[in-house]
Order: structure tokens, then sequence, then C-alpha cells
């Protein structure tokens, strides 16, 4: 039995369509299953490396927040008075005054207690004491105001808490001035 030219040719063609229908379930299509499949794993990689350069940039900037921060810790220590600078202190206000236009009365420190909503604030400044100092003196307006500057100058964090000026007839040409400080004393 010859094959007349038209059935070889429909043979032919059947057996091409065989043969690609044999190829894309064989090759091709396993093939786009395993590409889309690494499409999908190179998705997440990506997605993965740009949180990563998220977290990484927020680690940059906490760092560098922790950096600022230590240097703020740093210049609140050192500008924390000690035990021993404390009484340099006391003595400076007693020497800054003038005996004709200035006389300190008294001079009163007292310690504090830190409340606990402060104490959680300044848990930075750990075994510190706050200490108040009352003062009165008896000084000229002109005195008064250099003297309060000599201790805005000082290189400690001093806090002006009270000033009470009065005219006493007792005193005069003076004034009778209370004053309250208030400063943070760490014990060593």
């Amino acid at each position: 039995m010859a094959l007349k030219r038209r059935e070889k040719i429909l043979l032919v063609v059947v057996l091409v369509a065989v043969a690609i229908f044999l190829f894309d379930r064989l090759f091709d299509t396993p093939m786009n299953r395993k590409i889309s499949m690494l499409k999908g794993e190179v998705k997440a990689a990506d997605s993965k490396l740009a949180e990563l350069a998220l977290l990484s940039k927020g680690l940059e900037t906490a760092e560098a927040e922790i950096i600022r921060l230590e240097e703020e810790l740093k210049g609140l220590s050192e500008r924390t008075l000690r035990g021993e600078e404390f009484r340099a202190f006391l003595r400076h206000l007693a020497r800054e005054s003038d005996p004709l236009q200035m006389k300190v009365i008294s001079i009163s420190p007292s310690e504090e207690k830190i409340s606990p909503s402060e104490e959680k604030k300044e848990s930075v400044l750990q075994d510190s004491r706050k200490v108040a100092v009352h003062l009165v003196l008896h000084s000229t307006f002109a005195k008064l105001e250099s003297y309060l500057k000599g201790i805005e100058e000082l290189p400690f964090l001093v806090q002006i808490e009270g000033l009470q000026i009065q005219r006493n007839d007792e005193i005069q040409p003076l004034l009778k001035v209370t004053l309250g400080l208030k400063m943070y004393i760490i014990a060593l």
C-alpha cells in the first residue's frame, strides 16, 4: 500500500504536531515552570535586599542618634557638679560678693528628694542628688546683675529657681535679695 502524496503530507504534519506537543510537554512547560519559580525567588530576594537596605539605613540613623545622645550625656555629666566642685561653687558664691556693694548674709544648701516621675527622666544621672541652695544677700541692683551673670557663666548646670528683691529701710541703699538655686551633684 502506497501512500498518496496527500497522505504523506498529512502524516508529516501529524508527526510535526506530535513532535511539537511532546517538546512542549517534556521540555518547554517544565522549563517555563522553573523560570517562573526562579523569577519568584529573585523577586523575594530583591524584596529582602530592599528590606535589609532600609534596616541598615535605620541602623545607621539609630547609631548616629546614639552617638549624638552620648555626646549630649557627656556634656551634661561634664557640667554636673561633683562633691568637691560643689564646695568650690559655694565658696565662689560667697567670694563674689564685694563688701561695699554686696554682702552675703546666708547660704544654706539642702538636698531635695527626686520624685519617681523625675527619677525615670533622670535615670541617666544615676548616683546624683538634687541640691537647692538658698541665698540671702544685701546688694545694689548693678552688683546683683553682675552677680547673676557670673552665676550664669559658670560651667555648671545651675538653675535659678526664685529671685525676690525687697527694699529694707534698715540696710539702705542696699536691697535684700533672696535667691534660690538648684543643681545636680554626682556623688563619687
